[in-house]
Formats: structure tokens, sequence, C-alpha cells
């Protein structure tokens, strides 16, 4: 998971027009995991905290840097019209593995206020068609997540 991240938001060039210090594939990922949080209508302090932590630890930030970073992401989510930017940008940079962890993280967000919402798991379906993860990768990726919050398996429907 190291990895992913390390690549996801590795030291990279920054393009003209990003905000300094922040690569496109660090942006995207980042807006990618608010878009998540966004999805219910509800980002509250629970789903920020997790993001912030998510950026500190596995891009070895000091929290102003990981609030710096969430700050633009949130900032970048807002003004997009579509994902598609943002998942370019992250199947160009990431192998199919590395796509499979950004799941994991998007469900660890989704997950982090114990209530997964429709809207939140219908985001994280779309995103999984367009980084070309499938189903049951998802949702082994949500078992992990949920096991890492240590949130009790769903109940069967």
């Amino acid at each position: 998971m190291l990895g992913l991240i390390e690549k996801l938001f590795g030291a990279d060039t920054a393009k003209p027009g990003l905000p300094a210090g922040f690569a496109e594939k660090q942006v995207a990922a980042a807006a990618l995991l608010v878009e998540a949080a966004l999805s219910d209508g509800d980002f509250g302090a629970a789903e920020r905290q997790v993001i912030a932590g998510i950026l500190g630890r596995h891009f070895d930030l000091p929290p102003n840097l990981a609030d710096r970073l969430l700050e633009k992401a949130e900032a970048a989510a807002r003004d997009a019209v579509e994902w598609h930017g943002f998942t370019r940008a992250v199947k160009e940079a990431t192998s199919h593995a590395e796509r499979v962890g950004l799941i994991e993280l998007l469900w660890e967000v989704a997950l982090a206020d114990e209530e997964l919402h429709d809207y939140e798991a219908s985001l994280i379906r779309r995103l999984c068609g367009l980084l070309y993860v499938s189903g049951r990768e998802s949702a082994e990726a949500r078992n992990r997540a949920r096991e890492r919050l240590d949130l009790p398996p769903p109940a069967a429907q």
C-alpha cells in the first residue's frame, strides 16, 4: 500500500497551474478521496480526519502539509465538472494493483463515519469502472478497509 501512495503522491514535477509543491497525480488522487467523502452530501469531521490521516501517513507529510493538500483537493473536486481528469492522471501514474489500493482508500473514506450511503457506494463502483478495478477486487478492498477501521462485517441482506 505504501508503494501506491509513494507512486501517487511521490515527488513529481508539478504542472503549471497546479498548486505549488503538489503534482497532478497527487491532487487527482486526493480529489478522488474528497469526492468519496462528498458523495453522501455530508463531508463531516470523521471523513476529513480520515483523509488528512491517509495523506499524512502515506505521504509522510506533517499535519500542516496534509491539511494543505486536503484543501487543494477540496478545491479541485469543487471546481471539477467530471472525474475523468482525475482518473486519467491516476491511471497513467499507477499499476493495476496500485489502483486497487486506491479503491481501498476510497472505501476507508466512505466508511469513516461508520455508515455507507448509497451515493458513496455508487461513486466507488463508477470509479472502479473508470480505473479498471473489478467488482470482486473492490469487495475485497472494502473488507480490508472495514478491518482497518475495526468495523463489523456488513449485515447479511
